[in-house]
């Protein structure tokens, strides 16, 4: 998707981007969000990206960001959504990606731990099953997967040398205080430290990889701490796996895509 907006300076009376080239997964793209308007990539023009656009005045948007993308799909097509690289060009001055999550695979831990769940509800027989082999595979994945979002920063820097690149972390699915809400988020009881515990791993390594490669950082998790898919419809910003208001299961809705797109604006407020 490619919009275009008036030149208006933006907040604090910085220059707005001239082109602006959002790169991610579905925690960017916003399936079931509407308006839909890529149903191959379940991409939303209310998501963070298309938001943060239209708020600061970007003269040129271009949004590639697909549901299902991993690190690999910056470089292979997926559908019909080309790679997501190739819209990255010399004169892009802002490029923002959130990447990493299908790479560590979010789905299938999801489904591997609700599965997991009626074995024992008071206890954790997820985290038993990812540590079963003596080390915890999720700890080892998400470290095999911070060379892979380096490659795809050194590329974007390849690809736009001036461009202010910004590397966007997941938000906060689970309650921060680590209690669950079984059944209506069918986790085990003392599954759901061990899963919040994961999430922060792996926004901390995506801060890392941004800080050795050139780029900075946005939390969008501690913005949404309260807001997790363990509340209530009105106060949630996530959905749970069995959605309320239009969303993916286990996805940021409406609200969750508007905290997202404030914590972005912060960040380019700031000087670089």
């Amino acid at each position: 998707m490619t919009g275009t907006a008036g030149a208006a300076p933006g907040r604090h009376g910085s220059q707005p981007p001239a082109h602006y080239v959002a790169l991610g997964d579905s925690y960017t793209s916003g399936p079931l969000i509407p308006r839909q308007v890529d149903a191959d990539c379940a991409r939303s023009d209310r998501n963070y990206p298309s938001i943060t656009a239209r708020e600061r005045h970007v003269g040129s948007f271009t949004d590639v960001s697909c549901g299902g993308a991993t690190t690999v799909q910056m470089w292979q097509a997926q559908g019909t959504n080309g790679p997501q690289l190739d819209a990255v060009r010399r004169d892009t001055d802002l490029v923002t990606v959130q990447i990493g999550g299908n790479d560590i695979g979010f789905g299938s831990i999801i489904s591997t731990c609700a599965g997991l769940s009626s074995t024992d509800p008071a206890g954790n027989p997820c985290e038993r099953h990812y540590r079963a082999a003596g080390q915890d595979q999720l700890s080892r994945t998400i470290l095999r997967t911070a060379p892979k979002v380096a490659r795809v920063l050194r590329a974007v820097h390849a690809r736009a040398p001036h461009a202010r690149v910004v590397v966007v972390g997941y938000p906060d699915l689970l309650p921060d205080d680590g209690t669950g809400c079984y059944p209506s988020v069918p986790f085990a009881a003392k599954d759901f430290p061990y899963l919040r515990d994961t999430g922060k791993r792996l926004n901390l390594m995506l801060r890392a990889v941004a800080l050795l490669n050139r780029a900075e950082y946005v939390d969008t998790y501690k913005p949404t701490v309260g807001h997790d898919m363990c509340k209530a419809p009105g106060d949630r910003w996530i959905e749970p796996l069995s959605p309320a208001s239009p969303a993916a299961p286990a996805h940021p809705n409406a609200l969750g895509m508007q905290a997202m797109a404030q914590a972005l604006m912060q960040r380019l407020d700031l000087a670089r």
